[in-house]
């Protein structure tokens, strides 16, 4: 039954307690007999040995379990446990795509910190309903509401409170749930941690609980004209009718429910479970997935529906010894092992050979997958993270998922003992597992150049790299360089310049001509365009990553059309990397206006050729503005630290943004250049006796001045 199927992520900040959350649940599902701990380093879904010694999560890791709801019928509940670091953002992006639901985790002290930002950002963008759960309500300082005034204020969503902190910090005594107004707490006594008492609210709770309450059924009256005039005419409210306005709300997006507890002294996670099986969707309340028929370009749906013809999506890639393991999410029809299955993303058939229901490093091999199942396959030799496979003879082409940009490159060398083939297979299936990791080779030094989100991307990157390759950690033959910035690069000024690109070597020749207004792009440009191409409503039209876009303002034909693409083609190609600095170039605008050609010589080659020769003048013209990226940064510390940290961001060309202090805790928000936070870690704590942290994700690029930019030095010699 799909209506009973959840499919979910936990999302957060780095230790707002996510994966003990997930250790709970799997706990109280009867799943594990014995709860994991992060310290102890055996929780289920932090499996890997890097994962474990760093005591973060690093993979986004699949569980399922079986929940029974309200009339005691079993739900199935696939959770994926995804990463709080900002350099792993990829993982929660595809985890994200493929989900129906989210629990956003918040830490009762820490409130909306700057990840939590991001991923409810990115929950925003594939519009999943979420609820919120603010965890580690026994720690000093915790502050409920305080955290709920932060989702209110800076996630910008509608709060439905539905359960309150009997007590906070040491005081903390248990839960008062609003809806049913009753005080929820554990048996101390009960080793196994299972027993609870339901009770009526004590007296020194029941105003604030009959104030809270009303609260909340304000908040749900939005998704229910019965509840409303019950309010409004002072009657009471049956639970089953807050149930089932709080699901309704909860999936229209018209507020998100707001559930507390401390999942590591097992308060709470019971009552989250059934708030996820009310309110969270399962695959029959979502739209049905919608895609584009891979030749026609048609649109296409397909509904949650087994007799549906079969559309999924590979979500993720795992390298391992005996092949592949490419995670899936099945949209329509059923994945069956052992049948062939269409690629539309490379055009090819693919055979799956056997698929499994994750549980962390552990598996269930199933006999047949249908809609809303999120399995494991192996066997698929082609097929790669965002890629559909399909049936053959329906095809459908699933939107891909989008991932940002690296922003931190390092130079990768390895001993000359090496076998360079095993190296370079090995960097191939890292990269091709990892979609925000990036690499090449430099033309003029011939390093690998090894791209990431961060250092800590990067250096987690390369000890995955020396496992591949069986490489001890403290192994010389395999480092990392000095981190770079990619810059990035635009015009300093609009230029319009006409090129003649006329070649005569004997028998045919080569003419083109072609007049191009070049305009550097403003963000206001830039959004004015973004919302052009949305307002088209065309999904072959997307707007472009490197905010480049092309114009073709001919209209009396004096350039034949079909040589259009051509020169777009040119300008294009010559925009991926810059004649004076090795960077891509961004915002930018072509106006093609006019131009000329020869009723022989012109051709799709020479316009192309004359394209590129073109944007090389115009580089020369125009002149170059360096953009680096900048960070914004969130540094926590005692308050007797703040100056010291602020004159610290101020030195490394920082522009604080935001400072605030809550009991005696200081939190300084700020913008800094990515090129001067290289190392912050080490200098943050050593400048606070090891008491502050901090959090930082990209923000925008800005322009740099020529001098203060760590750019590749052209003079340095090539290594041999």
């Amino acid at each position: 039954m799909l209506d009973k199927v959840r499919n979910i992520g936990i999302m957060a900040h780095v230790d707002a307690g996510k994966t003990t959350t997930t250790e709970r649940i799997l706990y109280y599902s009867g799943t594990k007999h014995k709860v994991g701990d992060v310290d102890s380093g055996d929780t289920t879904t932090d499996f890997d040995p890097l994962e474990r010694q760093k005591g973060i999560t690093i993979n986004s890791a699949a569980v399922s379990v079986d929940w029974a709801d309200r009339a005691g019928n079993e739900v199935a509940i696939n959770i994926i446990d995804t990463p709080g670091h900002v350099d792993f953002t990829a993982e929660v992006e595809r985890s994200l795509r493929v989900l129906d639901g989210a629990v956003g985790v918040f830490c009762a002290v820490g409130g909306v910190e700057v990840q939590s930002e991001t991923v409810w950002r990115q929950a925003n963008k594939y519009k999943v309903p979420r609820l919120a759960y603010v965890n580690k309500l026994d720690r000093m300082g915790a502050d409920f509401w305080g955290c709920v005034g932060q989702i209110k204020d800076k996630l910008q969503t509608a709060p439905a409170v539905v359960t309150i902190p009997a007590g906070q910090d040491t005081a903390f005594e248990g839960l008062i749930d609003l809806i049913r107004m009753k005080f929820i707490t554990r048996d101390a006594t009960d080793k196994t941690n299972q027993k609870f008492f339901i009770n009526e609210i004590p007296d020194q709770y029941r105003d604030e609980a009959a104030t809270r309450r009303e609260e909340l059924l304000d908040a749900v009256s939005a998704a229910s004209d019965e509840l409303t005039e019950l309010v409004l005419e002072g009657k009471p409210v049956p639970e089953e009718l807050i149930r089932t306005a709080l699901r309704k709300g909860t999936l229209d997006g018209l507020f998100t429910p707001i559930h507390c507890g401390s999942s590591k002294m097992f308060q709470g996670v019971q009552q989250l479970l059934d708030l996820v099986v009310d309110c969270l969707p399962s695959p029959l309340d979502r739209p049905p997935v919608e895609g584009l028929h891979p030749k026609t370009k048609d649109a296409v749906t397909r509904r949650p529906d087994p007799a549906e013809p079969l559309s999924a999506l590979a979500f993720k890639t795992v390298a391992e010894s005996t092949g592949d393991l490419v995670y899936i999410r099945v949209y329509s029809g059923q994945l069956k092992p052992g049948e062939t299955y269409l690629n539309t993303t490379n055009g090819k058939k693919e055979r799956i050979a056997r698929f499994y229901r994750m549980m962390g490093d552990k598996r269930l091999e199933l006999d047949v997958a249908g809609p809303g199942d999120i399995v494991a396959g192996i066997g698929l030799k082609d097929t790669f993270t965002g890629q559909t496979l399909c049936d053959p003879e329906n095809p459908v082409a699933l939107e891909s998922i989008s991932f940002p940009k690296p922003v931190v490159s390092s130079a990768l060398t390895f001993a000359k003992t090496l076998d360079s083939g095993k190296v370079g297979e090995a960097l191939s299936r890292l990269v091709r597992d990892d979609p925000t990791l990036k690499h090449h080779t430099d033309e003029e030094t011939k390093d690998t150049i090894i791209s990431g989100m961060g250092e800590l991307h990067l250096e987690i990157s390369m000890e995955k790299l020396r496992r591949a390759l069986n490489i001890p950690q403290s192994d010389p033959a395999v480092q990392l360089g000095k981190p770079r910035v990619a810059y990035r690069q635009t015009f300093a000024r609009s230029i319009d310049l006409e090129y003649r690109f006329v070649k005569q070597t004997g028998g045919r020749g080569k003419f083109a001509v072609i007049n191009v207004k070049y305009n550097p792009l403003t963000p206001e440009d830039v959004e004015e365009k973004v919302r052009e191409i949305e307002e088209l409503k065309d999904p072959k039209v997307k707007p472009d990553p490197n905010n480049v876009y092309f114009t073709n303002s001919i209209s009396q034909g004096t350039i034949p059309k079909e040589y259009i693409p051509s020169v777009e083609e040119g300008l294009r190609e010559a925009a991926k990397k810059g004649y004076k600095y090795p960077f891509p170039f961004v915002d930018l605008e072509f106006d093609l206006h006019f131009g000329k050609y020869h009723d022989v010589d012109s051709s799709q080659d020479a316009f192309y050729l004359c394209a590129l020769e073109a944007f090389r003048d115009a580089e020369t013209r125009a002149g170059i503005t360096l953009l680096e990226p900048v960070m914004k940064v969130v540094a926590v510390c005692p308050k007797q630290y703040q100056g010291s940290i602020s004159g610290d961001i101020s030195r490394r060309r920082g522009m604080i943004e935001e400072t605030s202090e809550d009991k005696g805790v200081a939190q300084v928000m700020a913008k800094i250049p990515l090129a001067n936070l290289f190392g912050y870690t080490n200098d943050l704590r050593s400048a606070t006796a090891g008491t502050a942290s901090f959090s930082m994700e990209f923000s925008h690029y800005a322009p740099v001045p020529v001098e203060l930019a760590d750019l590749p030095k052209k003079d340095e010699p090539k290594k041999k």
